[in-house]
């Protein structure tokens, strides 16, 4: 019955978007004023692949800087706790504000492509060169975090930043010259020139705030490290002005077109195939850097082996078993969480610039998943070390979990722009979704304070939850079923029984209504 469920949802996804397309496909001749194909020029394609090798060249770059971090090696005899402060304010700090600067860059990527949905040869060289800065922005941020109080990194980085909006203002003027390439509600539209004056508008804030920031390097450097964290919370920081404003003179009358394609606000939509796709290449690229590091540090030297091991590499394996376990166990955590955003994100109809902001904070502690695995075998164990390892990899997976669940409560904010009417405030698809994305952030909290209590068990107790929580996901919806059925029994003692009634169709029609009823009225 729940692989049924999990069909119509599908089934009724496909049939919304052949709807649509239908609808867009009908519409299309009738509507004054917009550009049929055979009047397009010759040359153009659709925007699709350069979409989809952008998404996986941003995505690596974003997500390899943890790197540096995991191959930090640490002296058993040095303490870990002072170590993890050290790299707290180098590297981890370097790879988080990479991350987040990147992701920052690549959402607005996606909104300029949602404006420009055709390219051609021209639009795809500036395209390029735009990817070209983006991967640079890395080694910008090592050398800040090098040389912090050099104001070199901060030029260079706010270098590529400006002539980042200087070539994504180029795209827009040239797209905007061929309209043929944008998106057909700007085509048929009569304000096609307000639109590109907004986009501008838009587009060159951040490159103005990094102008501020080269400026007042040479002044007051501390002050453009304040300029540039909040380029990553700018719609944030404008919706909060916005509201100010508002306030204090009253609201300010818009034009209703400002708001259609390309604002600053965070209930923004942005694609959601290109959020998923982003989100798929960090998870498979931690999954192929768990086993990068296995390939490099667990292949014994065949001298070694002869003349330690007596020529026996099944002896000179068995050394490894610990490193093996740490890499499965790793695995399987970051194939659970790519699982659970998975069934999320097929419940969700439509982003948000809000949860894709939270989907940026999980991906980034996802990322830092690699660091994880070296620690929890790094050091001997039920050594202090090893305990600090285990329960700072605790904290990793927490933070992964909980904000997947909070985009989760976020797309329940707005459920009918963001949720599928199936998990809307009820049914026990909502409650299962729920419990999936509630079990990682739990056993891990679970695991954090065990292995407090029980510090000379860390490692056994560590492992035990990477091997049951696999089979966890597997009995859950099981386990929902039964939770939801003794709530039923001690909240509606005395309902009647549908299936006594009708046998097998009386067990439809009570899945049926339990999937009406919401879930929070069935509690009250």
């Amino acid at each position: 019955m729940a692989d049924t469920a999990d069909c119509e949802i599908i089934e009724h996804h496909v049939e919304e978007e052949m709807e649509k397309e239908g609808a867009r496909s009908r519409a299309a001749p009738s509507r004054p004023g917009s550009v049929a194909p055979s009047d397009r020029e010759g040359g153009t394609q659709s925007s699709h692949r350069l979409l989809a090798y952008s998404d996986a060249l941003i995505s690596i770059i974003a997500t390899v800087m943890i790197l540096p971090v995991a191959h930090t090696k640490m002296g058993n005899n040095e303490e870990l706790r002072e170590s993890v402060q050290l790299l707290l304010t180098t590297k981890i700090a370097v790879y988080l504000m990479t991350f987040l600067i990147v992701t920052v860059a690549w959402a607005a990527h996606i909104r300029l492509f949602q404006v420009i949905v055709r390219i051609d040869d021209c639009l795809a060289l500036l395209n390029l060169a735009c990817m070209m800065l983006i991967t640079f922005l890395p080694y910008t941020f090592s050398l800040m975090a090098a040389f912090p109080e050099n104001v070199l990194g901060i030029l260079l980085f706010c270098g590529c930043v400006m002539l980042m909006g200087v070539i994504q203002a180029g795209i827009v003027l040239y797209a905007f010259g061929r309209p043929f390439l944008l998106n057909e509600q700007i085509q048929i539209s009569e304000n096609r020139t307000f639109y590109k004056h907004h986009i501008l508008k838009v587009i060159m804030r951040v490159p103005i705030m990094c102008f501020f920031a080269s400026v007042f390097s040479f002044i007051f450097f501390q002050l453009s490290y304040a300029l540039l964290a909040v380029v990553i919370f700018l719609p944030y920081v404008s919706q909060s002005l916005k509201w100010c404003r508002s306030k204090a003179i009253g609201p300010v009358q818009e034009s209703p077109d400002s708001v259609l394609f390309y604002t600053y606000l965070p209930d923004e939509p942005l694609s959601k195939d290109r959020v998923e796709a982003f989100s798929d290449g960090v998870y498979a690229i931690v999954a192929t850097l768990l086993i990068l590091d296995i390939c490099e540090d667990n292949v014994p030297d065949p001298t070694v082996v002869r003349e330690q091991f007596g020529g026996s590499l099944t002896a000179a394996l068995r050394v490894y078993g610990p490193e093996y376990l740490a890499y499965f166990g790793s695995f399987a955590t970051v194939g659970l969480l790519w699982f659970a955003h998975h069934s999320l994100f097929l419940h969700v109809t439509q982003t948000t610039r809000l949860m894709g902001l939270l989907n940026t904070f999980s991906l980034a502690f996802v990322g830092g998943l690699p660091l994880a695995y070296q620690l929890t075998h790094e050091f001997p164990p039920d050594s202090r070390n090893e305990l600090e390892a285990i329960q700072i990899s605790c904290v990793i997976i927490f933070f992964a979990g909980i904000f997947q669940l909070t985009i989760w409560v976020v797309a329940l904010r707005g459920e009918r722009e963001t949720l599928h009417p199936y998990v809307r405030y009820g049914g026990r698809e909502h409650v299962f979704m729920l419990a999936k994305l509630s079990l990682y952030p739990c056993v891990a909290l679970g695991t954090f304070f065990l292995t407090c209590v029980l510090s000379r068990f860390s490692a056994a107790i560590f492992h035990l939850m990477e091997i049951t929580v696999p089979v966890a996901f597997l009995v859950l919806r099981l386990l929902v079923r039964v939770g939801v059925a003794l709530l039923r029994l001690l909240f509606c003692p005395d309902g009647p029984d549908p299936r006594a009634a009708g046998g097998e169709e009386g067990e439809e029609e009570e899945e049926e209504e339990e999937a009406r009823v919401p879930f929070n009225t069935l509690v009250t």
